[in-house]
This record gives C-alpha cells, structure tokens and sequence, in this order.
C-alpha cells in the first residue's frame, strides 16, 4: 500500500481546526487587516515555523503555510492542505468549519499537526504582528510563530520541473548575469540564451545533449523543448515557477531547497 496516499482515519478535521485558527490572525472584514503596528495579517503568505504547546517547541515541516484573504483562510500543515473561513475582530482570530486533504506523508512529522490539533482547537488565538514575524497566542499561553514567507528568486534558483513529471529529473537554473537558462530536460542536458524583462522570458534555440533515454522521458522531453526558441510568460507563487510559452504549452516548477 502506498503510504503516501494512505487516508488518515484519525481526526483530521480537529487536526486542521487549529492551525487554520493558529493562521487565521488576519482581518476578513474588509479591515486594515492589521494586528498592531506592523505588517497586515491579511493578503499575506506566512510560513509557519513552529508551534509551542504545554512548555512543548515543535518545529514546523517545510510547506507548512497560510493566507488568509477574503474572509478565507488557505494553506498547508506541511503534509494537508486546507481551507476554511476566517473572521478577524480587532487581534482576535476565528475560523469557520474547515476542509482538508486527509494524507499521511512518510516524510513529513505527522504528530505536529497533532500536535496543533489539541492545543488549538476549539479557541479564540490573539494575532500579534513584529515586522515580518507573526506571533499566534491561545488563552493558555500556547502559541504559534510564523514569518512572511518570500517568493524565490527566477535567477539563481534551481527550478525542478513537476509537470510534465519526467521522474524529477527535469529542471532549469536562469542567470541574470550571463542572460542564460541552463539544466537538464529530464533526459538530455540543455542550455540557452535567456532574457527577461516585464513579466516575460525570451528563449532562444536550445543546445542539447544527444542522449536516448526511456520513452516516457523522451515524451516529456519533448513538451519541455517547446519552451524554447520564443517568448514566455512566467509567474513565481513563493516556491513555484508556472512558465507559458505563447503556443500553449505550460510548465510547473519548484524550488530546491
């Protein structure tokens, strides 16, 4: 059985409810969204970094993250993603029923959602904002520490390729100071000239390595040249890359970390 899709029969809902009330320190009302002088709470991608509950420090899994925005709060515990309703009043968070994905990550710590299940659940979180830190606090003292999570860089960032799949091999690296992109297509290894300016990346014809490789990397191999020899539309959410080249074809990336 595949673990990694195993559906978690423990309470995942309880398991969301606290973090999305931990996250949900932002403004849904059409407020300033703010919580004190700082940075709004609302509009803006945090990552979570660790949760402390009886006198107990968690670290938070990578990914783990939430935004609320529009009087919904949206985000990731590291392993499920999930979504609820989100209302502010004043530094006082609250969220409405929650849905997640129920999924068991072998390389994620499970029992840190748990963790954030029980000492959340069910309570009101005071939201307090120190620059670009977030501080989330429960009447019994309990709290959840989060920073602004920034998008990665285009250059300088090894970008690996997630759609198509090519098994993970796929991936691209741009540099600004040379104007190149260079990787491997998942098969062969391949470089180009790279220009970027306002929103968009020009290609120019690739030079690749001459290498055979199975079937369904070659037919990956294959989408991903048709990036190359024009002009592109590109987009960074934090860690993804979306790249459109203006014949249609879509390629989705994340950073390495």
């Amino acid at each position: 059985m595949d673990r990694q899709k195993q559906r978690m029969t423990l309470t995942a809902a309880a398991m969301l409810v606290p973090l999305l009330a931990a996250c949900g320190s932002e403004k849904a009302d059409g407020g300033s969204g703010s919580a004190g002088a700082g940075k709004p709470v609302t509009g803006v991608r945090w990552a979570v970094d660790s949760v402390t509950a009886g006198g107990k420090t968690q670290k938070a899994p990578g990914g783990a993250h939430v935004t609320i925005d529009k009087g919904r709060a949206e985000g990731s515990f590291g392993c499920n993603h999930f979504s609820a309703e989100a209302t502010v009043d004043g530094d006082r968070v609250r969220l409405g029923r929650t849905r997640s994905t129920q999924m068991a990550c072998e390389d994620k710590p499970m029992a840190f959602e748990t963790t954030l299940a029980r000492a959340f659940s069910g309570q009101e979180l005071k939201a307090e904002v120190d620059g670009d830190r977030l501080t989330l606090t429960t009447g019994s003292g309990d709290t959840v520490r989060l920073s602004e999570a920034k998008d990665a860089p285009l250059a300088g960032t090894e970008w690996t390729v997630t759609a198509p799949k090519a098994d993970g091999r796929a991936h691209l690296t741009f540099d600004a100071k040379k104007g190149t992109v260079a990787g491997s297509l998942g098969c062969n290894k391949v470089n180009a000239e790279a220009t970027v300016r306002d929103g968009h990346i020009t290609l120019g014809p690739p030079a690749t390595t001459r290498m055979m490789c199975e079937d369904s990397l070659m037919a990956d191999e294959k989408t991903l040249l048709r990036l190359f020899d024009g002009r592109l539309t590109y987009a960074v959410d934090h860690q993804t890359l979306t790249l459109t080249s203006e014949n249609g074809t879509r390629v989705r990336a994340v950073a390495e970390r």
